[in-house]
């Protein structure tokens, strides 16, 4: 009968090697093969001696650094341990590169083509106001609509309050202006499967709505006049 080895050595002995790199304790196994550098030490015991800053300041001894080339420290301002997206392990993010970048597409209809605009109206009530906004991205033709929409409702319900009708009506009006330029430079819309662009409709000066906005601008022409007149 064949007698079974001691317990914890089923094979026998593990073979020891003599002393390996400048550093490395003799009688231990050796982990690489000859001319590999040692990259990490055994726990409690100091990195390698002669092994480049694979371990950045704090980092402790005995544990990979798994994401870091030899030579390398990790990215800048990235924690240690965890890749940095969009670079090579050791290395930062590329220059003038984000580290997230985000796809812009049209909220209406998916559109790559599209601007992060957004588009406003107001609306004055004697001694109340109402302010809106709707955020982009927006299409060329998405964009065109809403504009037109939002630009027919303040110069239709935007005059009919003392501080709408001399400050917040005019900023709106031009605010959408700049907004219709920008969607206007955009090349046509080419919506995601399945989707439709906004229809952009008549433009503002074909819209009936948009001439109620002569009463209240006669008036404010009618009751400067009248004040230029009995100050004179």
């Amino acid at each position: 009968m064949t007698t079974p080895p001691p317990h914890g050595q089923p094979y026998g002995p593990a073979p020891t090697y003599p002393a390996g790199p400048a550093g490395y304790p003799a009688g231990q196994p050796a982990a690489h093969s000859a001319g590999q550098p040692q990259a990490y030490a055994q726990p409690g015991q100091a990195p390698v001696a002669g092994y480049p800053a694979g371990y950045p300041a704090g980092y402790p001894a005995g544990q990979p650094q798994t994401y870091a080339q030899p030579g390398h420290a990790p990215a800048p301002g990235y924690p240690a341990g965890q890749p940095h997206p969009y670079a090579h392990p050791g290395q930062g993010p590329m220059p003038g590169y984000p580290a997230h970048p985000a796809p812009t597409q049209c909220r209406g209809c998916g559109s790559p083509a599209a601007v992060n605009f957004a588009v406003r109206a107001h609306q004055g009530l004697l001694i109340m106001m109402r302010f809106q906004k709707l955020d982009g991205p927006f299409c060329r033709s998405c964009g065109r609509s809403v504009v037109r929409q939002m630009t027919t409702r303040t110069l239709c319900l935007g005059w009919w309050s003392p501080i709408s009708l001399v400050a917040f009506t005019p900023f709106t009006l031009l605010w959408n202006l700049v907004a219709h330029l920008k969607f206007s430079k955009l090349p046509p819309s080419t919506p995601a499967p399945g989707r439709r662009p906004m229809d952009e409709g008549a433009p503002v000066l074909r819209r009936p709505l948009a001439y109620v906005a002569l009463i209240p601008l006669a008036w404010a022409v009618w009751v400067v006049t009248g004040v230029i007149t009995h100050a004179g």
